[in-house]
């Protein structure tokens, strides 16, 4: 195997040969993804973390948490309640696994 200093290529070559590190890459990419959706959201509508609390019904703690990329805690339940408060919905997708 040719020897490289290149990160990623070193990353790309130590998860294809261990499936627990790709699932662990893969969670911790999703809760990265949602912590920032729920961020985005918030500055979209102009609020700080306690505004939304407020109109989530819950703690701005709560939300600091949330918006944690890693945060492990995230629930579809508190979701909905973010895009109720936001006037916004929750859309979930399943696809396909990408081919290395």
């Amino acid at each position: 195997m040719k020897k490289t200093d290149d990160a990623l290529k070193i990353i790309k070559r130590m998860m294809k040969e261990d499936p627990e590190l790709q699932e662990m890459v893969r969670e911790s990419s999703i809760n990265a993804q949602v912590s920032q959706i729920i961020y985005d959201a918030r500055k979209q509508e102009g609020l700080t973390q306690q505004q939304l609390a407020a109109k989530v019904g819950t703690t701005q703690s709560v939300i600091a948490r949330l918006e944690d990329a890693d945060y492990q805690g995230h629930s579809l339940s508190m979701l909905a309640r973010i895009a109720a408060a936001l006037n916004q919905k929750v859309e979930i997708k399943m696809l396909p696994k990408e081919v290395a």
